[in-house]
């Protein structure tokens, strides 16, 4: 699924976050904007997502416009959105928030692919939700969107509260089922080392508009980044 982002400004009422943003993520590719606090990563993908209206600019997913579309809409294209903040049923327990973004049991071959990437959660099906630990709350998010099956997977901050192993657990999952499934990923990070290790380009926000945009394997781009994202 290709996503197309072209002059994109966006904010919260009359204070503008972003501007002239463009962007494109090629079908099966996988693209991180990197940023630190503050710069606008979270307004983008909320704008794409459309909880966001854009006031100007467009958003084109696999050739059709989506700019200012509800977001129940862009989700039925095949999107999952794994959201910085908590987007879990609490009530639920671990196994009926793994079902619910199919409407129905997911598959069980790709259910047990997926919990074989974050084992707690194998161990935490009939526990509810909301009892977890952030980190857990944070792996069964990304678990979710994953076993939707998705053309294209957004990613907020999906590090955010994970230790290192998990961090790393996290990258292998995401280029394992981005292999075998073909899911395009369009996500923004702090962490360095995940972008670089599932991304194949790295687009630096600051301040609301895009500094730099490099292949990951470019040669240097770690220390590039560095730099960029220093205060």
């Amino acid at each position: 699924m290709k996503v197309e982002i072209s002059g994109l400004r966006s904010g919260y009422g009359s204070a503008t976050i972003l501007e002239g943003i463009d962007l494109v993520v090629p079908e099966h590719g996988a693209l991180a904007v990197v940023g630190r606090n503050g710069m606008g990563k979270s307004t983008l993908l909320k704008t794409v997502m459309g909880y966001i209206k854009p006031s100007k600019g467009n958003v084109v997913v696999q050739s059709r416009d989506i700019t200012g579309w509800p977001t129940y809409r862009v989700t039925r294209l095949g999107v999952a959105y794994a959201a910085q903040e908590k987007s879990l049923f609490g009530e639920l327990s671990v196994d009926e928030n793994l079902n619910v973004g199919k409407g129905r049991r997911c598959p069980a071959e790709l259910r047990e692919e997926v919990i074989g990437y974050f084992p707690v959660l194998g161990q935490r099906l009939n526990q509810r939700a909301g009892t977890l630990s952030g980190g857990e709350q944070k792996m069964l998010t990304l678990a979710a969107a994953l076993v939707s099956e998705p053309e294209l997977l957004v990613l907020d901050e999906i590090s955010d509260g994970l230790g290192p192993a998990v961090i790393s657990s996290v990258g292998t999952a995401l280029k394992a089922l981005r292999a075998k499934h073909g899911c395009t990923i369009l996500m923004v990070e702090q962490n360095l080392d995940l972008s670089l290790d599932v991304a194949d380009d790295i687009a630096v926000l600051k301040l609301g508009s895009l500094t730099l945009e490099k292949a990951a394997g470019a040669a240097g781009l770690r220390d590039e980044l560095v730099t960029a994202l220093a205060p």
